[in-house]
């Protein structure tokens, strides 16, 4: 099993993706933006693409590619369910992943954390972020891309709190997925660990 957790920065994505790692068995935290930072270091601005140089490693094309294939190893190699955050709002990137996902795991769910601007600027403080930084550029445009329904499901989080989103979550997957064990979900042996194909090409 695979379970997205989107949303704005300082949303709560990882908050909630350590509480569902304790709630969901047999499960591991994997977030990509490990992957952004390796490749960021790796793929110098001198190497990269024209329209790779933003500042933001998500616009590297192998990013996405990678996302995918590590996610791939990780399930063949340790047999996991993955927990992913990571805020993802381009719609093209999104359903790459998404649907990459998809193929290494039917039982992928993907969540998208919301909340009103004024809720997220306090969270981004109270985690230590200053106003104005990177981080707060991005809430409006991801508050605004979120609204789209491809990011379904939507779950509105100002007057939760983490481990109340945390069930929400594990209730969904547990009403729309074969893993039926709140505290031990594991894989039922009817879907492959990773898909025939390998995810090497971007295309």
């Amino acid at each position: 099993m695979i379970i997205m957790i989107n949303g704005a920065f300082g949303v709560g994505k990882t908050s909630v993706a350590n509480e569902l790692v304790n709630a969901i068995g047999n499960s591991m935290l994997y977030d990509p933006e490990e992957v952004g930072y390796m490749l960021r270091n790796i793929v110098t601005e001198d190497v990269m693409l024209p329209g790779e140089r933003t500042g933001d490693f998500q616009d590297i094309e192998l990013w996405k590619i990678l996302t995918v294939n590590v996610a791939q190893l990780l399930k063949k190699r340790y047999g996991k369910n993955l927990i992913v955050p990571m805020t993802i709002y381009d719609k093209e990137r999104f359903q790459y992943i998404y649907k990459g996902f998809k193929q290494l795991d039917k039982q992928t769910f993907h969540f998208c954390l919301n909340a009103e601007e004024e809720t997220i600027y306090e969270r981004l403080e109270k985690r230590g972020e200053k106003e104005g930084n990177w981080c707060f550029q991005q809430t409006k445009k991801c508050v605004e891309a979120f609204k789209s329904k491809c990011f379904q499901e939507l779950i509105k989080t100002d007057k939760l709190s983490v481990k109340e989103v945390s069930s929400q979550i594990v209730d969904h997957v547990k009403s729309r997925s074969s893993y039926k064990s709140y505290g031990g979900i594991e894989n039922d042996g009817s879907e492959p660990l990773i898909p025939q194909k390998n995810r090497l090409s971007g295309k």
